[in-house]
């Protein structure tokens, strides 16, 4: 198992220390010029607080990276950015990057999205991990099967857990929690919030089946939905154009396993249109780069074979 350790100010986990309730964080930086993997999908994050207060306080299971503009991390996270208001997150970041954000700029930021956050009591936070330099300032991952680390990750892990989980250090381990289908796919489930997030990033911000770059109506659509066995992974998920999306739930539309897009017949017969589609019938959709991150075989059979309107 890994895990990560990142370095944040006082005024961002007292932030959010103070709002429970929200279990999504984006842990964000305030350049993109890098990406983050050092801990995989559903491993320890823990943030721990600058010199000279120098303690862990809190954490969560890493739920993905994606660079977006500062008005979309608002959008998608809220306050669990660390602020009351997308001013006040532009003004950290400005601070950060040692310059106010001019009003007309939207840069593009790198967002470490965090689940099923929690941060400590003032009086049982912990001290610092071991061979944390003090010039360290973003953060450092660390093997935990290595047995220097074993006994005090254990017991921090635990805090985020409860010490009913049984924990293997040496072993591959991931957070799972309550999800929907499949316990074989859970590991690499994300949050709500990051899978729209990662959906979008990987996408390169633009529908799938259209090419259309319009934000506002991009959505991040679920191939095999929650309520029938779906999680929020990347590679059940698909970006689409709003009315694409509704077409595509409601089985006009579909993926074949080598990504090609299907055009039900029913389209041209219920609502005698459709033409923007039949052209585009058979040709491949715009996919990720990484072949990883690509809708999944399983989950676009099951939707041909389930949802799509083929006769």
């Amino acid at each position: 198992m890994k895990a990560y350790v990142g370095v944040t100010d006082g005024s961002w986990y007292r932030f959010l220390a103070e709002r429970p309730h929200l279990q999504e964080v984006n842990f964000w930086r305030p350049n993109s010029n890098k990406a983050f993997g050092a801990v995989q999908v559903g491993e320890p994050f823990f943030f721990k607080s600058h010199h000279p207060h120098n303690r862990l306080v809190g954490g969560g299971f890493y739920s993905g990276f994606a660079r977006l503009p500062i008005s979309e991390a608002w959008e998608l996270f809220g306050e669990g950015n660390g602020a009351a208001s997308l001013q006040e997150m532009r003004s950290a970041i400005g601070a950060y990057r040692h310059q106010p954000i001019p009003s007309r700029e939207d840069p593009v930021i790198g967002c470490i999205f965090v689940r099923d956050t929690r941060f400590f009591a003032a009086d049982a936070d912990a001290g610092p991990p071991p061979d944390f330099a003090s010039n360290i300032v973003q953060g450092k991952g660390y093997d935990l099967a290595d047995s220097a680390y074993t006994s005090y990750f254990q017991d921090v892990i635990h805090r985020l857990t409860g010490p009913a989980v049984e924990l293997d250090l040496t072993a591959p381990w991931h957070r799972t929690g309550p999800v929907y289908g499949d316990p074989r796919l859970q590991p690499q489930r994300l949050g709500q919030q990051a899978f729209k997030g990662v959906v979008l990033d990987a996408c390169r911000h633009r529908c799938a089946i259209t090419g259309a770059k319009i934000r506002p109506v991009l959505q991040a659509a679920h191939i095999l939905p929650l309520p029938n066995g779906g999680v929020h992974r990347l590679d059940n998920g698909l970006l689409l154009r709003s009315d694409v999306h509704i077409m595509f739930d409601r089985g006009y539309l579909s993926v074949d396993p080598r990504h090609r897009l299907l055009v039900s017949p029913r389209l041209r017969e219920d609502f005698g249109n459709g033409e923007e589609f039949y052209s585009r019938h058979g040709r491949v959709i715009d996919v990720p780069e990484r072949a990883a991150d690509r809708p999944h075989r399983e989950f676009l059979e099951w939707h041909v074979d389930t949802v799509f309107k083929a006769t």
